[in-house]
């Protein structure tokens, strides 16, 4: 496994973590449609979250959060359309992003944006 996929599968589960803490439920982790993916399927109050995970170690690339805007924003659309489709007991849906920058190990800070408009 490389260095940056194992990072991605470190912050991943410190977001997995936070969100359990905020009293989520996690459906799922790395759900995919075709080459589109949502790093994390969430529940809560009934209403599914799908969360965007921005992980950084360093500012060198500026704030983690940053990294979620054009191609990538509409892959996060497609994919929800097709999770909303395949599941239509869900009426409502949020999109969140969830900026993850720690500093040294076990030094996080976190930075929830919900509702995130796409």
């Amino acid at each position: 496994m490389d260095y940056n996929t194992e990072l991605g599968r470190g912050g991943e589960q410190l977001a997995v973590d936070w969100l359990t803490g905020k009293g989520y439920t996690i459906l799922h982790r790395n759900w995919r449609y075709r080459q589109f993916e949502i790093d994390i399927v969430a529940l809560k109050n009934e209403m599914p979250h799908f969360v965007e995970v921005k992980y950084r170690s360093s500012q060198q690339y500026g704030y983690p959060e940053a990294g979620v805007q054009g191609k990538k924003k509409s892959a996060i659309f497609r994919a929800v359309n097709e999770f909303m489709f395949r599941h239509p007991a869900y009426r409502d849906f949020r999109v969140d992003i969830l900026s993850i920058y720690e500093k040294k190990k076990g030094d996080a800070e976190y930075f929830f944006i919900e509702d995130v408009y796409l």
